[in-house]
């Protein structure tokens, strides 16, 4: 079972508004005490710990409270970590032989801290999500703020201030003719989402046979089976799904690096594909400018600019899925920026909440919208349980704020330099394909796979946070990283990637 040598920050400081009025946290009256008492006796009945394993932690959380990060240590029983080794799945990891996971108890700032109060620099923003990095006071306090009027409500058939104002932000920074939200779980979610929009839309038209999409190889749209049915067949981890997947039409990918020049013959596979299966595409789908977990590729605006030009030719939709690239990451706010286009529905998630809840959106426009609304069924056919759940929308409008109030441009543009010049080094080692970096992205591709137990481990050592997936080494720090914290992120990038 669980045992603590110190309650973490988080809890208490959770607890603290609604059990603990007294101001002067110093002046341990009996009534004080007692009211202490009560209150942490709940909260560890309702964390399931059993009273027999309280020990005096009890006694330091009773008469301390909140420990500051600095001095904070968890300490968990072996039970714990067995128990999450022989039960608890993480992601892409075997069961029979898991990878080492390291527990981490807190994180502030852009430091993850471990369970043994080792410090890791987040390198990742916790797979692009925690943009501000971690606990920021502004985004703890718009959640706090939230729970006090309602957690939860179910979105059919009822509205709340929450969700509208997102849906207002939302459509108010997204290029038009953007201006319908759909709110969702996840990103996967989101895509499932925009496909169905994209299938319906033709369907209520009376055009049924428009239900293939087009897409574009080493693409990566999430884990579910529609989102699955539009990801590489190969690099997009999903080919032993491929005889029980949807069959849709891939174009090579674009060859076209960002930055260099336009080849005109780099758009000649897509073109040939939607000239060609137009009547029966109902949507192309594709990531713009940044092709994430297929293989972390960036390709020239000009590719995303001819997309649009032959969507509208052949009367196709586009879906631009933002999932990764939203908010920033590429260093301009959304990624069809760089071309100047704008898509018929747009997918977000990860960092719209900021990396503290699951949230997603998709977004489309009128003309869909009403396209979908004007043949049977009559409205469209999605509605998930948690949609528009309030506590998401509140710290997904706060985290858009906070982004829009900070030099988010220039934090991303001072990283896309560092990031150049930290990671430089790894071009000239012979087992290194290419070193690419835009915006708050830093890719070293090896020519072979690297061994991810071994390679996490010098990681942690050496005092970061990165998370290596196949034959790539990548960093997409918080964008308030500092200058000191990014260096010892790239210099560790050079020195592991020099052993491999």
């Amino acid at each position: 079972m669980l045992s603590f040598g110190f309650l973490p920050e988080c809890p208490w400081a959770a607890l603290e508004d609604n059990c603990y009025p007294e101001r002067n946290r110093r002046r341990f009256t009996k009534r004080a005490i007692d009211n202490r008492r009560v209150c942490l006796y709940r909260h560890m009945k309702t964390l399931g710990i059993p009273s027999t394993t309280w020990g005096s932690a009890f006694d330091r959380a009773l008469f301390y409270g909140q420990v500051p990060v600095e001095g904070m240590k968890m300490i968990f029983s072996e039970d714990w970590k067995t128990f999450d080794r022989n039960h608890m799945w993480h992601p892409y990891t075997s069961m029979r032989t898991p990878l080492p996971v390291y527990p981490v108890v807190a994180a502030k700032g852009v430091r993850l801290v471990l369970e043994d109060g080792r410090r890791l620099v987040d390198g990742m923003s916790s797979w692009w999500a925690a943009i501000h990095g971690y606990n920021r006071p502004e985004l703890n306090k718009a959640l706090k703020c939230q729970i006090r009027s309602m957690s939860h409500v179910m979105f059919g058939g009822i509205t709340h201030p929450a969700a509208v104002a997102l849906g207002e932000r939302l459509i108010e920074l997204t290029p038009p003719p953007i201006e319908m939200v759909f709110l969702c779980d996840s990103g996967s979610v989101a895509v499932e989402v925009a496909i169905k929009m994209a299938v319906q839309f033709w369907h209520a038209q009376g055009v049924v046979e428009k239900r293939k999409l087009l897409t574009i190889r080493s693409g990566y749209h999430g884990d579910t089976f529609g989102a699955m049915s539009v990801c590489d067949p190969v690099t997009g981890m999903h080919e032993i799904f491929s005889g029980i997947l949807p069959r849709h039409y891939f174009a090579d990918a674009p060859g076209c690096s960002f930055g260099d020049p336009w080849d005109e013959s780099d758009i000649v596979s897509f073109a040939d594909l939607i000239a060609a299966h137009h009547g029966e595409i109902a949507a192309v789908i594709l990531e713009p400018i940044v092709q994430g977990a297929g293989g972390m590729r960036f390709y020239s605006p000009e590719y995303l600019k001819r997309v649009r030009m032959l969507c509208d030719r052949y009367d196709v939709l586009l879906i631009l899925d933002e999932i990764a690239t939203g908010f920033g990451r590429t260093g301009k706010l959304f990624a069809c920026e760089h071309a100047g286009i704008s898509p018929d529905i747009m997918c977000l998630g990860k960092a719209l909440t900021g990396g503290y809840m699951s949230l997603a959106a998709t977004l489309t426009t009128r003309k869909v919208s009403e396209g979908i609304s004007s043949g049977m069924p009559g409205h469209f056919m999605h509605g998930p349980t948690f949609m528009g759940n309030p506590l998401s929308c509140a710290v997904a409008s706060a985290s858009i704020k906070l982004l829009l109030e900070s030099p988010w441009r220039e934090r991303v543009e001072t990283i896309e330099m560092q990031l150049k010049e930290g990671l430089s080094p790894c071009a000239s080692l012979a087992h290194v394909d290419d070193v690419r970096v835009l915006g708050a992205i830093g890719v070293v591709e090896l020519n072979h796979p690297v061994d991810m137990a071994r390679v996490q481990k010098r990681f942690v050592d050496k005092g970061v946070w990165i998370r290596p997936f196949g034959k790539l080494v990548y960093t997409m720090p918080p964008y308030i990283i500092g200058a000191r914290d990014l260096t010892r992120v790239t210099r560790a990038i050079c020195e592991v990637v020099s052993e491999e």
